[in-house]
């Protein structure tokens, strides 16, 4: 059995975790930047739908609400988080598949999802663990399916490289400001992979990815003759 990868709490430290959603909503525009991964997703009814490294499970919790007819699943590695985001969906009245589990080894079969999302979660991870957990990622998603990844990018202006250059050794946000992730997804086999959007925030740049796993390889291979 694979060894799961020491993870890094919600905010580094588990006693920060409580404070999570309030200070998510402080440092980020939380709510303008999910709704907005959330709409190029453009899911479909009877759509299976993965959140990895859900959280609080405020991203897995937009999403089923924005799509009632879509099977929703949530994994986090932290049963801390978990247990916040079970309490925010019994209230919410909403049926969605909470699991612990690793983002570098998802407990799901091959070519499972439709979609696969992943807010704020590749910075907490090692670079090895980025390229596993987008390998993971890739292997779930069906043939045609896509991945929607919200995280610190590589700086647009002067004043987010200054804010970025302060942040750089935080966790393992370099390779993220380094503007290596859509490299990362493209060697995980993703095609095309790029960037949608990007918000400065008080935090650094945070960017919307769109990555998709090709029909077949020999699609990918045709583009690339």
């Amino acid at each position: 059995m694979k060894k799961q990868s020491r993870y890094i709490p919600a905010f580094h430290f588990h006693w920060l975790t409580r404070w999570y959603d309030p200070m998510m909503r402080l440092f980020f525009p939380e709510e303008a930047l999910k709704t907005a991964l959330i709409a190029q997703a453009h899911i479909q009814p009877g759509q299976d739908v993965l959140d990895i490294g859900c959280g609080t499970g405020t991203l897995t919790l937009m999403i089923k609400q924005t799509h009632p007819n879509a099977t929703v699943y949530g994994l986090d590695v932290d049963p801390q988080v978990l247990d916040i985001a079970r309490r925010k969906t019994e209230q919410a009245g909403e049926t969605i598949v909470l699991q612990q589990g690793s983002a570098t080894c998802l407990p799901y079969s091959d070519q499972s999802f439709d979609r696969v999302f992943a807010s704020l979660v590749l910075h907490h991870l090692t670079r090895q663990d980025k390229q596993q957990m987008l390998r993971e990622a890739f292997r779930v998603l069906k043939p045609g399916g896509e991945l929607y990844v919200a995280d610190f990018g590589k700086p647009h202006d002067s004043l987010m490289w200054l804010i970025s250059w302060l942040v750089r050794w935080f966790e393992e946000v370099h390779d993220n400001i380094l503007g290596l992730l859509p490299g990362f997804m493209a060697d995980a086999g993703f095609h095309p992979v790029g960037e949608m959007t990007c918000y400065r925030t008080l935090l650094g740049s945070v960017a919307l990815y769109h990555a998709c796993k090709p029909m077949c390889h020999e699609d990918l291979a045709e583009e690339n003759v």
